[in-house]
């Protein structure tokens, strides 16, 4: 597509990488070159906090703020109760609603680190659809929203489709999930003035439903805009790494293995995330990306910087890196290792190194963690483990153990 933006936001998306598709890219445009545009992503609170997987939208809420519009980060307490049903092959677990409020509180922190929530004209907006969801009245809504969504259209949607072609069931109760979600876009419309949705490329069907509502019902002109979904050049899906998801709140996932997990990057998609998830200029990063052999290595400790500065500061990104450079390097025992304390009742008489690196979280599962010593990726104080029988007590542990998977991931062993 050769269209040249106007608006400052639109150019940015498109030239950082952030554009899937938009449902009126030049109406958008008029109206965020027109003056302040309210915009919003949704967000589900089925955990305490996010993980990268969700970056890339908190990013995008990010330049929207920068480039002088109003970022809604509206947080699915009402939604949560149902479950997104979008290309997952089973019903999501319901959760009640303390354990979703508690879990709203925890999501509220990282996005404090993102975004400037104050009542100036593009101060960041948080709101939960329970707000309006919670006391719908079912006969009236059936009514007054109901009639506008067609059965036939909705069976088509690809996040739909794909359960039906599996023969997965899938219950009324998740089918109505994209009803609540398209009521959503015209309560913020209606309450908010907000004219733009945004979302992954998986929402894109979400989105047009709320679109289409909200012009049959309020005669409002509303956009909807699409991020990539994205995964690592290697085919996974972004967010998730070894030791299972990267979660962004500090206490689920340590600032240094935070760091770690973008340090890791792949050569071949580290100028794309430089783009993505930090604010170099465009040049920069492409300079950086274009580094080979050992130089991109430079580019991916910026990167990991970077990116651990906007989440968590940048005295955490400085003791990351230098509890890296003090663990690969020296081959020492750096302060922010992810550390395992064992309590004396805990070891008892000793433990397997096999449960020790499962506990650590350097493995899933003991069968993981045999394989790890079988194929010689184990390592204690930095030399090789050979025997998945070894014993460790307490005489072993009078200073801590360094354990290591592979050449990159660590933990401290230590007893409390």
């Amino acid at each position: 597509m050769t269209y040249h933006p106007k608006s400052e936001f639109i150019n940015v998306m498109m030239t950082r990488g952030f554009l899937a598709d938009c449902t009126d890219y030049q109406g958008l445009d008029e109206a965020l070159s027109k003056g302040v545009v309210p915009a919003y992503i949704g967000f589900d609170a089925t955990a305490k906090s996010l993980h990268v997987g969700s970056l890339i939208q908190i990013m995008m809420l990010r330049w929207l703020q920068k480039t002088g519009h109003k970022p809604i980060t509206l947080m699915g307490g009402g939604t949560t109760k149902v479950g997104d049903p979008s290309f997952r092959a089973d019903e999501r677990p319901l959760l009640g609603p303390e354990q979703i409020d508690d879990n709203i509180a925890g999501i509220k922190k990282v996005f404090s680190a993102y975004l400037a929530y104050d009542d100036s004209a593009n101060g960041a907006m948080m709101i939960n659809n329970a707000e309006w969801l919670d006391g719908l009245n079912y006969l009236d809504f059936l009514r007054d929203i109901g009639r506008h969504f067609s059965i036939n259209r909705m069976l088509s949607f690809e996040s739909v489709k794909s359960r039906l072609d599996r023969e997965q069931s899938l219950s009324f109760l998740e089918f109505n999930y994209m009803i609540l979600q398209a009521y959503d876009f015209l309560e913020l419309n209606r309450r908010y003035g907000c004219l733009l949705q945004m979302g992954g490329s998986d929402q894109w069907g979400n989105i047009v439903n709320g679109i289409d509502l909200t012009r049959r019902v309020l005669d409002q002109e509303i956009y909807g805009l699409t991020s990539p979904l994205l995964t690592t050049s290697d085919g996974k899906k972004m967010g998730k790494s070894l030791a299972g998801a990267v979660w962004l709140n500090a206490d689920m996932c340590s600032p240094y293995e935070f760091w770690q997990f973008w340090r890791n990057t792949t050569d071949a998609d580290t100028g794309r995330f430089l783009k993505l998830y930090t604010e170099l200029p465009i040049e920069e990063c492409d300079r950086l990306g274009a580094l080979e052999g050992s130089e991109i290595n430079a580019a991916k400790i910026i990167l990991a910087n970077e990116v651990t500065t906007l989440l968590h500061g940048a005295e955490a990104a400085q003791a990351a890196e230098a509890t890296a450079r003090e663990v690969f390097e020296k081959g020492g025992i750096g302060d922010d290792l992810p550390t395992l304390t064992l309590s004396a009742d805990e070891l008892g008489d000793g433990m397997s190194i096999v449960q020790l690196i499962v506990k650590s979280g350097l493995a899933k599962s003991g069968k993981e963690a045999k394989r790890l010593i079988a194929e010689n990726g184990a390592r204690m104080n930095d030399a090789p483990l050979t025997d998945a029988g070894t014993m460790i007590d307490a005489t072993a542990l009078a200073a801590p153990i360094k354990l290591s998977a592979g050449k990159k991931r660590h933990a401290l062993v230590q007893l409390g």
